[in-house]
């Protein structure tokens, strides 16, 4: 099952949560039972018209829970106050909760797991007068740590989410007990590479006529694209929904551009080094991340551990999720463990 839950961000801006796994039920004595597996997921995004507003991405209809506050849950795997363990999936820029539907279904048979529609990206709001700075996403999430009883939790963020992560753990250490960071430079990216973005989206031939065009778009036919990548095409289909026109982004590539520019010209390894809980930097071998920074980013760190995983790109926990599985579980094991 999936359920939604709306968080209340930085300057009112209502973000769409995504908790995966079965409510516990309560027995006759009152005792709160773990989750049965879930059945459903977000995976396959894309769906038309309102049912894309409606619906989770398996089709599901969604329980909705519209309170500003959750309270928490309790799968197997509590802690010793009998609260779940909290887990916060973070997606990257253009992405969507639901691209973290195989790690979080995972996740949700011992632990908590929920997912948030970051301002812009899937169905949270997109206000074009809303704040999209780095303050702003680390505040939504520090809400969303909050509003859900999540914390003191574990952050996994990809590219831009695991910035935030590191940001967070950063300003708020009460509220984070390990980050896992996925494919994220702590480097300066440059005015040209902001260039390159801003080109990019111009090449983009919306509206696509149908899901299959997306896919064979991002997957085969993009400049961006080296070699024919199946999980990339997937991976775009899922930020797609249908309009009168055809298939066009669920985010304004505008929006996208400012969130990018407010750290892709700037360093974060001060940031990376207040970091006080244990962080494991996981890369693609063929992603954006080399070997060498993201090493040093582990040394900075000061509690530091590294990853890799073979055969992946960018996309590493939709590319090889079995593999990405492989390369975190030790690590959260420990700290979730208890």
């Amino acid at each position: 099952m999936v359920r939604r839950i709306d968080v209340t961000g930085a300057g009112g801006v209502r973000l769409a949560a995504w908790e995966f796994g079965e409510p516990p039920k309560a027995g006759p004595d009152g005792a709160v039972s773990g989750p049965g597996e879930a059945r459903g997921d977000a995976q396959g995004g894309a769906r038309k018209g309102a049912q894309d507003e409606a619906e989770a991405a398996s089709g599901q209809p969604l329980a909705t829970a519209r309170a500003e506050t959750s309270a928490p849950h309790a799968p197997s795997g509590t802690g010793p106050e009998g609260r779940a363990r909290g887990v916060l999936l973070l997606h990257g820029l253009m992405g969507r909760a639901s691209h973290w539907a195989s790690t979080a279904r995972w996740l949700s048979e011992r632990h908590r797991a929920v997912a948030l529609d970051q301002r812009g990206h899937g169905q949270s709001e997109k206000p074009p007068q809303a704040a999209y700075t780095r303050e702003a996403y680390v505040e939504d999430a520090e809400a969303a740590l909050e509003q859900l009883g999540l914390a003191p939790a574990v952050v996994i963020g990809h590219a831009m989410g695991a910035l935030t992560a590191w940001q967070l753990a950063a300003r708020r250490p009460d509220l984070v007990r390990g980050v896992a960071i996925c494919d994220m430079r702590a480097s300066a990216l440059g005015a040209a590479s902001q260039r390159e973005w801003e080109n990019w989206f111009k090449t983009w031939p919306v509206p696509f006529a149908t899901l299959a065009d997306v896919r064979k778009w991002f997957g085969e036919d993009d400049p961006w694209v080296e070699r024919p990548n199946p999980a990339r095409g997937e991976f775009y289909a899922e930020v797609m929904h249908e309009g009168p026109d055809g298939w066009r982004p669920v985010f304004e590539p505008q929006q996208m551009l400012v969130s990018r520019e407010t750290w892709a010209y700037d360093a974060h390894w001060e940031e990376l080094a207040q970091v006080p809980c244990p962080a494991l930097v996981v890369r693609g071998l063929d992603g954006e991340l080399g070997r060498a920074e993201a090493q040093e980013m582990v040394r900075v760190l000061p509690q530091g551990q590294y990853a890799e995983v073979a055969d992946a790109g960018h996309l590493v926990h939709y590319d090889q999720p079995e593999a990405w599985r492989a390369a975190i579980e030790p690590f959260l094991d420990t700290l979730l463990a208890g």
